[in-house]
């Protein structure tokens, strides 16, 4: 009788939900992976199916999609991937989430209120996901609500570049619209060479959502460009009211800059009419072209996901690609 002959080779696949498959198609790209083809669709009555169309027993698989409205239906839909993945003997199931759902509910702040990003965690997990890899996080505790290796990556490097690229021989100010973003900022400061850091003391009615009271600025901006900080950008009122008390405290420009770009409700006019000179996203969510407006610059964050994709499968270092930082 002969012997069954075992290879230890392993190979990657990458699956993309259906929110933004245009990304993933561009991660596939810089890894020289094509997406996997998949049969995906709703029911009459909204319930979603997902079939992968070639075998994947004992891949290092890779489910991404991108959580834009409709989230519920996106995040959905990648559960039931990951679900196919697993019974399908998928050997390690890695979810791609590169803008996290529900992140912003990290703690209660009040009684009876949920914690929505730890739900989400155990959603993922309970579907059979081995890892899970995510940008810019809106806190860094939601890596402890995953039971497993959370890749937490950073736009930092792509958008700070592009600021010193534009912006270089200005006098700079980087500016965190809040408390809770300061630590972000700092690292900032140290990407542009040390330069003067500020916050937005701002705040909120707890019972009314996407809704800023009042703003303070605390550091000297006086005659110089500053440049806002933040994860994301959802109906800009956050940014623009931060752009509005900057002007009053003497800035001489605002850029704003957020890894993610929600742009939800009124965020385009709001920021399309506002003195901010420039807003800088990534591409973490899909925008459509009639959201698109002037002001508005939009870098790919692909190539980082592709890199840290390709070091979790040959099980590199993902810290290494952001100098250390964590």
């Amino acid at each position: 009788m002969s012997a069954i002959k075992q290879t230890n080779t392993k190979s990657l696949m990458l699956f993309s939900g259906r929110a933004y498959p245009a990304l993933a198609e561009e991660i596939g790209g810089h890894l020289g992976v094509t997406l996997t083809p998949t049969s995906s669709y709703e029911f009459a009555n909204g319930e979603l199916f997902v079939r992968f169309e070639e075998s994947v027993r004992g891949c290092d698989a890779f489910a991404i999609q991108s959580h834009a409205a409709p989230i519920n239906t996106w995040l959905m839909e990648q559960l039931i991937m990951v679900d196919a993945l697993k019974r399908a003997s998928a050997k390690r199931i890695t979810v791609v989430a590169p803008f996290y759902p529900y992140a912003r509910q990290d703690k209660k702040h009040r009684g009876r209120e949920p914690i929505s990003a730890r739900l989400i965690a155990d959603m993922f997990k309970t579907a059979g996901a081995d890892r899970l890899m995510a940008v810019d996080l809106h806190t860094s505790q939601i890596q402890g609500f995953f039971d497993g290796p959370v890749d937490h990556l950073f736009a930092l490097p792509l958008l700070s570049d592009y600021v010193m690229q534009e912006y270089a021989g200005r006098e700079l100010t980087v500016v965190a619209p809040d408390s809770g973003r300061v630590r972000v900022a700092e690292r900032w400061t140290d990407r542009l060479g040390g330069c003067p850091l500020a916050f937005i003391h701002k705040t909120r009615d707890p019972l009314t959502p996407n809704q800023v009271v009042a703003n303070r600025v605390v550091g000297d901006v006086g005659g110089r460009v500053c440049i806002i900080v933040d994860d994301m950008i959802d109906t800009g009122g956050t940014t623009v009211k931060a752009a509005e008390a900057l002007f009053a405290a003497g800035a001489a420009e605002v850029i704003a800059t957020a890894t993610h770009g929600v742009l939800s409700g009124p965020a385009v006019d709001r920021l399309k009419n506002s003195q901010i000179r420039e807003i800088v996203v990534t591409n973490t969510l899909p925008i459509p072209p009639e959201r698109h407006f002037d002001k508005l610059k939009v870098l790919s964050i692909a190539r980082l996901i592709s890199q840290a994709i390709k070091a979790v499968f040959e099980d590199g270092s993902v810290t290494s690609l952001f100098d250390g930082a964590s």
